[in-house]
């Protein structure tokens, strides 16, 4: 795994928990200004997903790491992403499987487990490397009054 620094953000919790992880996927970008993009490709995506929160469950974890690393390497590696029509669409360019767009994709299926769980921590950011010379990060927005 590449070892790296990853931007960080600030907030109040007690607890943070990263976890890193890689997964192979394919993908092309259906608009014309994606250049050679517009390709079907493939990338060693690397992954890490900030959690915080303040109660840990009932095993004494914030939220287990294989967990995070079911939700979402057993979901993407080894897929081409534009055949996962649950979270992408070739007609919709918000929807496109940008890096931008599957990052966005990985913050929400993570919180959406999390909404699940009994201490309900949430997700601060997912970093997101395509290349290595490009990445992204997406930090959710937080409502008013979540404590966030």
């Amino acid at each position: 795994m590449l070892q790296q620094i990853y931007p960080t953000i600030s907030h109040n919790f007690e607890y943070e928990l990263n976890k890193d992880m890689q997964f192979a996927a394919a993908h092309y970008v259906p608009s014309e200004e994606a250049g050679k993009c517009r390709r079907m490709h493939g990338h060693t995506y690397y992954a890490n997903v900030t959690i915080a929160g303040d109660t840990l469950n009932a095993s004494g974890f914030l939220v287990n790491f294989a967990e995070i690393k079911r939700l979402i390497h057993d979901r993407f590696d080894h897929t081409l992403l534009n055949e996962d029509t649950d979270n992408f669409d070739d007609e919709n360019p918000c929807l496109f499987p940008t890096t931008e767009v599957v990052a966005r994709t990985i913050g929400r299926i993570v919180q959406n487990y999390l909404d699940q769980t009994e201490n309900r921590p949430v997700c601060l950011q997912v970093f997101l490397r395509e290349t290595p010379t490009s990445y992204v990060v997406y930090r959710p927005k937080r409502k008013a009054g979540d404590g966030r």
